[in-house]
């Protein structure tokens, strides 16, 4: 029990500072934006999403089904909404509890004392759990390993009763059936390994190290002999049930799993896995047998970890000649030496207990603890007495055998390779495509068997040695090791504890999504010049990046430099045509420069994109539902309100759950005004208002259709309403002006026109506004002061400048009005009522003897 306590407050003690950590990387997508997190989201669509909020059945979907995992962060943001450390808090805890589990677990197949402190210590400390554990989207695969282990617990106790005749009257001494007694632990393993897989898809695989370790561990079989017990003349029948309970259960498992995500392997961009999009069928052969050695490279030598090793960060292995075979032959060629010393291997006459040992004649010798090595020529102590059966007969291969003694070392190194290869299948590529090279976190339940192989190997180097300096080499190095891996996990629990730290770390190793995700993080930071060097750097390294040529473009367009940004959107186009948002925004912008017809084919193509095989299909129909909002308001302020309304509906349609539809509320509300259709438009008014009670628009506008239909007490209050939500905003005081001019109320509705254009004086339509209604209540002084800073934001605005004209016209300021007019005119000779003012000024200036500029603009 110390040694578990101990490997536990190691792997707490590890990951502490890691409880201040930011969200980073996928945490963002997996909680902030998903909606299965939220309260007023019906839990039961944790059942039909998968871990990204997804609908399993969609073709964008990863099929990656964690309902488990997705219920434990909607009971964090229940518990303490989005602040990081309740997430962290839950994420070490079920380290620690993995840790000394599976100490636990090594305590009787390593004989207890130092060998199962440093398997133990190795698992608490590897610096490649860090993303599992120190990034929350790693809780799956650290709740995979609690129910793996805890699974594995209970088949060992099932092995343990199935064979004992004592086990019927344990179990009646506790009040329970025998049924309860062995096969209920087997009940318990195989729900176990249900919520192992429900939290990460590889957990099932317990069902097949489960029955690894009842033939070679439990059994202690050679591989010939498993034949013997399962297809002999006297077969074991318990045996045979309990392996058909696995594999049927397993088969039970992975054909739910797969009717519930649509019967469709997920698909991937290229980018995620360019090996599985190679049409080279060596490129794709020689990668993905690379892959795995360099997986357990990062096992054995954890020096260059990286948050992402997709697009570049793994070159594929194109040819026979690259070297890096040499690291796959080499991979391959000792883990098959390894597993046929374990299957076939003669066993180990070493007999050892607690680190001590004695060579004999195939005869089992102990040091008063308990355990003893494998006797596997049979030989009989006759000091300890017979064994409760043999293996070398029928008779034997008929009961389950009651061993007092550790397993042979054989037996454990191929039961550990098992759990090191098995749960690692998934990641292989074999069966279908992956959508990563590389990911860390996939490697924390292979870890278990990688630690219990190095525990074991350094168990056998001590025991076979024969002096006590090379024994204390021994236990130094061991210790050596668990505190390189200490350092190295404190030095990468830094760079998780914000993505800043955590983007800057995989520059050596993927450089171009490490750029491009950098500049996200400085974007938002407000560091604007850093952020466009850092994109730029990404796409050096990647040039046809959609993602970042997008990025680009964005913080392009946020600085004013929208030539330069339509520029990268097109790219970014034209890297990727599915990219909804690219075309939101080059809509935007060509609507902006008055190329009105080229944007609307742009919102038009963004709508006719399918939302299939996408990467992110909630944020693309967004994408979508925004180009429609636009488009609409385009057709809006030409006039064209039944096709306006035509477009919203069809966003109405199209919007997701996480859209926030109260602008396109508003909208359809303006439509129908427009058409006057005044009971549609109030409709949509409230609903916008439903939608977004401080919408401030809405309040404005429904105000106004109040006043329209005669109820003006109500319509001032949500005027008042807006005001009173954000009073900086001068065009809440511009349309209560409006309101208030058109009750006469004259000297109020000019207060409100002074203070709109003084919050909003760069704002032309607010300062034009508020000019108008000083004009209209006779305040003429005020009204030229408004409009000529509205002149003054828009020079080559002609009605800006005729009415600037006309006030001082008014006001007796004759060949300043004069001016005006002849620059209104320069840009619309054809206007009509400023030629008509123009000629009234010059009838007054001749009378008053004032020179005038006759013939120069007309």
């Amino acid at each position: 029990m110390i040694t578990e306590l101990v490997c536990t407050a190691v792997a707490v003690g590890l990951y502490l500072n890691t409880l201040d950590a930011d969200f980073c990387y996928d945490d963002s997508r997996a909680i902030k934006t998903n909606q299965d997190l939220l309260p007023e989201t019906p839990w039961t669509n944790i059942l039909y999403d998968d871990f990204w909020g997804t609908l399993l059945t969609h073709s964008g979907s990863h099929k990656s089904f964690r309902p488990l995992c997705t219920l434990s962060f909607r009971l964090n943001y229940t518990l303490h909404g989005l602040r990081p450390w309740g997430y962290h808090l839950l994420n070490v805890a079920l380290h620690a509890l993995v840790t000394a589990l599976f100490t636990a677990f090594s305590r009787p197949m390593l004989g207890g004392g130092p060998w199962s402190l440093l398997a133990g210590l190795l698992f608490a400390s590897h610096p490649v759990h860090t993303e599992a554990v120190a990034g929350v989207v790693g809780r799956a695969d650290v709740g995979a390993a609690l129910f793996f282990l805890l699974s594995l617990f209970c088949y060992v106790r099932h092995c343990g009763l199935r064979g004992d005749p004592r086990g019927s009257f344990h179990a009646r001494r506790c009040g329970s059936s025998p049924l309860t007694g062995c096969w209920g632990w087997l009940f318990g393993s195989l729900w176990c390994a249900a919520a192992s897989m429900l939290w990460k898809e590889q957990g099932v695989t317990v069902l097949a190290v489960s029955a690894v370790y009842d033939l070679f561990v439990f059994h202690r079989l050679r591989f010939r002999q498993t034949f013997l017990l399962l297809l002999g003349k006297k077969k074991n029948i318990s045996v045979l049930l309990s392996l058909g309970a696995l594999a049927s259960w397993g088969v039970i498992l992975l054909s739910a799993r797969l009717y519930w995500m649509g019967n469709k392997p997920p698909n991937f961009s290229n980018s995620d896995n360019p090996a599985a999009d190679s049409s080279h069928f060596l490129t794709r052969t020689l990668t993905f047998l690379y892959l795995p050695a360099a997986n357990t490279w990062l096992l054995l030598c954890p020096d260059k970890l990286s948050f992402d090793w997709s697009m570049d960060a793994v070159p594929l292995v194109r040819s026979l000649a690259d070297w890096r075979n040499l690291h796959t032959v080499a991979f391959y060629g000792g883990f098959i030496l390894l597993a046929l010393f374990g299957l076939y291997g003669p066993a180990s006459k070493v007999k050892e207990t607690n680190g001590k040992a004695q060579v004999t004649n195939g005869k089992s010798i102990t040091n008063g603890n308990g355990y003893h090595a494998a006797d596997t020529n049979h030989n009989i102590n006759s000091e300890q007495g017979p064994p409760k059966t043999t293996l070398n007969g029928s008779a034997g291969l008929h009961q389950c055998p009651q061993w007092t003694s550790l397993p042979p070392t054989e037996n454990l190194v191929l039961f550990s390779l098992c759990i090191l290869s098995l749960p690692f299948l998934p990641a292989t590529n074999l069966f279908f495509y992956v959508g990563f090279v590389i990911a860390e976190r996939v490697l924390y339940i292979p870890s278990i068997g990688f630690c219990l192989l190095v525990a074991t190997g350094a168990r056998v180097l001590y025991v076979r040695l024969r002096t006590s300096g090379n024994k204390a080499l021994i236990l130094c190095l061991c210790a050596g090791l668990v505190l390189l891996n200490g350092l190295k996990t404190i030095q990468r629990n830094r760079d998780w504890s914000n993505e800043e730290n955590l983007y800057k770390s995989g520059i050596t190793v993927n450089p171009a999504k490490a750029w491009g995700n950098l500049g996200n993080v400085l974007k938002n930071q407000g560091k604007m010049v850093e952020a466009e060097k850092a994109y730029r750097n990404a796409l050096h390294y990647r040039g046809n990046m959609a993602d970042m040529l997008y990025n680009l473009g964005l913080l392009l367009q946020e600085n004013d430099r929208f030539s330069e940004a339509l520029h990268y959107y097109k790219l970014a186009i034209a890297s990727r045509p599915t990219l909804a948002s690219a075309y939101l925004n080059t809509g935007i912008i060509l609507m902006n420069q008055g190329n009105l017809e080229e944007a609307k084919r742009t919102f038009l193509t963004c709508a006719d994109i399918p939302d299939e095989n996408l990467k992110d299909p909630h944020a693309h129909k967004s994408s979508v539902t925004s180009c429609l909002y636009n488009l609409g308001k385009l057709l809006h302020e030409q006039g064209q309100q039944e096709e306006a309304l035509s477009i919203y509906r069809e966003a109405v349609q199209k919007m997701p759950r996480q859209f926030a539809p109260h602008s396109l509320f508003n909208m359809m509300g303006e439509a129908y005004m427009r058409l006057n259709k005044l009971e549609e438009a109030g409709h949509w008014y409230r609903e916008s208002l439903r939608a977004k009670p401080d919408h401030i628009p809405a309040h404005l506008t429904y105000g106004k259709l109040l006043s329209i239909i005669g109820q003006k007490t109500e319509a001032e209050r949500y005027y008042l309403r807006a005001i009173q939500l954000d009073p900086t905003k001068g065009n809440c005081y511009m349309h209560y002006g409006q309101f208030l001019l058109e009750q006469s109320r004259l000297g109020e509705a000019a207060e409100m026109a002074e203070r709109a254009a003084e919050l909003d004086s760069s704002e032309f339509d607010v300062v034009f506004s508020a000019a108008h209604m000083l004009r209209q209540a006779s305040l003429n002084e005020a009204a030229e002061r408004q409009y000529e800073r509205a002149a003054s934001l828009r020079p080559d605005y002609p009605a800006a400048l005729m009415n600037l004209g006309a006030i001082l016209h008014l006001n007796g300021k004759l060949p300043e009005a004069e001016a005006n007019y002849l620059r209104a005119l320069q840009l619309k000779p054809d206007d009509v009522i400023t030629q008509s003012n123009l000629r009234k000024l010059w009838n007054i200036m001749e009378r008053q003897g004032l020179r005038t500029r006759q013939g120069l603009g007309m």
